[in-house]
Order: structure tokens, then C-alpha cells, then sequence
């Protein structure tokens, strides 16, 4: 008898632990989700925008456990499990457009017509990472119209330069050592291809006309922003101010725009978000999946932090992550298709007045931060 009221005991007290351990991990995964959310720049509250999909994961875990292991009697079991579903189905909602059960934001490619597609691969190539022949291989297997190379110093611009010596001759290349160098190359004429460095002198972008086979120009903008992490940046008020100056000038662009690069930033934060509404450029990910480039090194924690964006006159043929390249960040490549007669029916809805002032704010507080 002795025996039975202890175990009884125990497994009570098993319980009740497990019961707290769940209500814990639960209220951690529910401030997490809404951390994000606050309108503070320092990293530690930017870095939460990243684990979304983990996050909605721990969430589902917490609340099946909750609801397999225990019965819902109380008025804190209620209110604990409202909140957890309430918390999951936010979660869902913001990671959804991302699976394969969303619709196409770029639609399916509806011609073939060889002058008007353009391929593009592009890659941070991590530029501590001595092994170059596995880029190398990578280039010579997706053989693209474009590429964008990001990390790139002067070493990788030696490594790489004679694989697209011969088929890309068009190219602008700016190689550093703080790993911000960017190295564009094409099989297509650039028209006055520029290094700009429109937030921080030592954080270079390049903005080029492409001239594709067809004759029809495109405006190519290759960004890198600093990420908001304490190694490079203690707030994300330089990458989110060079993201709202590539959305108003994709904005104004008198030509279709592609942007392409490490964005540093996943595709669901609400900075892509303002940048997607401000710029009215689609993303080639909705619908298809999350295609996730970093961390290459981890197979948990990995989120989508390199982009192509494009506008309503492109649609896609392919999409397609690379292989791994002994980089943090694994290649993506998109072969793209120009039909600008079928742009208006995905055409994104014009920014509003909100949206502009929100880019605009951003765009403000880094001038004034630099000033400080």
C-alpha cells in the first residue's frame, strides 16, 4: 500500500513538472514569435525574425504534448492552450505563402522563347572558404546568364576568374577584404554598370542595365546589407535603410527590376515585407518552398537569407537551391522567363502612403544614426 501511494506520488509529481516544463517552453516560444514585432533595431530583438518556422514547430510540439498528455480542466489550462493555438496559427499564417500549398506569387513560365530567358545563380561564397572548386563546379553545371558572387576578395576573384573568363565578359567586380566584396559577371552586355555605396562607404551594392538577347533592357541591383548581429552591426538600421533604397529605386526603375543578393533578412521578417510592398517586386520563393540558404552548416537552424526578386514581367521556368560549397550559404539559381505582355496579371498593388512613409523613416533613422 506503502508503495502505491509513493508511486502515486511520483507520477503526480512527474506531472506537474512536465506540465510546468511544457507551460515554460510554450510561454518562451509564444515571446519569441512576438519579439520580432517591437519597433527596436538592436539585433537582439532583429535575430528573433530568423527562427520563425523552428519556432512554429516548438510550438505545435508544446501544444500536442500539452493536449496528449493531459486533460483540459482549468480555466489556465484553457487559456494556456487558446494561447498556444492562437500563437501557432500566427506562425502558420506568416510561413505558409512559403510552402507548396500557397499560390505562385512569380507564376509558371507560359513561353519558351530562348532570347527571352535569363538565368541567374547566385552565391556567398564564405570568404574564409579556401576550397574554390566546388563554385567552380557549381558554375560550370548551372552555366547561367548572370551570376552574383558575394564575401568575394581578391583570392576568390583570382579563383574564379578563369572559369568565366572566356563566356562572361561583361562584369563588374569589386573584391575586398571585409567581407563585403561582390563580383557580377554575364553573358549579356551591362550598361553602365555602377558600385554604389548608398548607406555605408565600405558596404558596396552594384546597379547595372542588362541588355538580354531580345533586345529588351533589365535593371539588376546586387545588394549585400550588414547583418544585425554584434560581429557586424548592433542594430538592423543600416540593412533595413539599404533595403528601402533599393525598394524606392526598384520603385521608380524605368525597367523591369531584378534584385539579387544576401539580403541578410528571411523573406517572412516585416523589413522584406516593407521592402516587397514599397518596391511592388514579387518573390520567386511563394508557392514553391523555402529554398533555405543559410546555415548550410547546420541542419536545424537554416532560413532563406538570399534572394532574387523580381518584377511583374518575369515568371519562372526553374528554381533550384545548389549544392553544398563549403560555404554557410548554399548557391541558389532561378531561370527566369521575360513576358511582359502577361505582367499585369501579377502585378503587386501600388505601395501606400503608410508604406512609403515607413521606408522613408528607415532611410531616415540610418542618416540619423550615422550622424550620432
Amino acid at each position: 500500500m506503502f508503495l502505491k501511494i509513493v508511486g502515486s506520488l511520483l507520477v503526480d509529481l512527474t506531472n506537474m513538472k512536465l506540465k510546468r516544463f511544457l507551460q515554460v517552453f510554450g510561454a518562451i516560444a509564444v515571446l519569441f514569435t512576438f519579439l520580432p514585432y517591437i519597433p527596436i533595431d538592436y539585433w537582439w530583438i532583429r535575430v528573433f525574425d530568423f527562427p520563425h518556422f523552428q519556432l512554429t514547430l516548438l510550438t505545435l510540439t508544446a501544444l500536442l504534448a500539452y493536449f496528449i498528455r493531459f486533460d483540459i480542466k482549468s480555466k489556465n489550462d484553457y487559456a494556456f492552450v487558446v494561447v498556444l493555438i492562437g500563437c501557432f496559427l500566427f506562425q502558420a499564417s506568416k510561413i505558409y505563402p512559403y510552402t507548396r500549398l500557397a499560390d505562385f506569387e512569380v507564376k509558371m513560365n507560359t513561353q519558351s522563347i530562348a532570347d527571352r530567358t535569363l538565368r541567374i545563380f547566385t552565391a556567398n561564397v564564405l570568404q574564409k572558404n579556401k576550397n574554390a572548386q566546388k563554385l567552380l563546379a557549381e558554375i560550370k553545371r548551372y552555366d547561367a546568364d548572370i551570376m552574383l558572387f558575394t564575401e568575394t576578395n581578391r583570392r576568390w576573384q583570382n579563383d574564379i576568374l578563369p572559369t568565366v573568363n572566356t563566356n562572361y565578359k561583361y562584369r563588374k567586380e569589386i573584391p575586398l577584404d571585409n567581407t563585403y566584396g561582390m563580383l557580377l559577371y554575364s553573358k549579356f552586355p551591362l550598361i553602365h554598370p555602377q558600385v554604389k555605396f548608398i548607406v555605408d562607404d565600405s558596404i558596396p551594392s552594384i546597379h547595372a542595365l542588362v541588355r538580354i538577347p531580345s533586345g529588351d533592357t533589365v535593371q539588376i541591383y546586387g545588394i549585400h546589407p550588414t547583418p544585425p548581429v554584434p560581429t557586424h552591426n548592433m542594430s538592423s538600421t543600416d540593412r533595413d535603410a539599404e533595403m528601402m533604397k533599393i525598394a524606392l529605386k526598384s520603385l521608380d526603375a524605368k525597367y523591369p527590376v531584378i534584385v539579387v543578393g544576401d539580403f541578410n533578412d528571411v523573406a517572412w521578417s516585416e523589413s522584406t515585407s516593407l521592402f516587397q510592398s514599397v518596391s511592388g517586386l514579387l518573390d520567386i520563393r511563394k508557392g514553391r518552398g523555402f529554398f533555405n540558404t543559410y546555415n548550410a552548416k547546420s541542419l536545424i537552424f537554416r532560413w532563406p537569407l538570399d534572394h532574387i526578386f523580381v518584377s511583374e514581367h518575369f515568371r519562372v521556368i526553374k528554381i533550384e537551391l545548389g549544392n553544398d560549397i563549403e560555404s554557410d550559404h548554399f548557391p541558389i539559381f532561378v531561370n527566369l522567363s521575360f513576358e511582359p505582355d502577361g505582367a499585369a496579371t501579377q502585378k503587386s498593388n501600388p505601395p501606400t502612403e503608410e508604406q512609403l512613409e515607413s521606408a522613408r523613416e528607415q532611410i531616415k533613422d540610418e542618416k540619423e544614426q550615422e550622424r550620432e
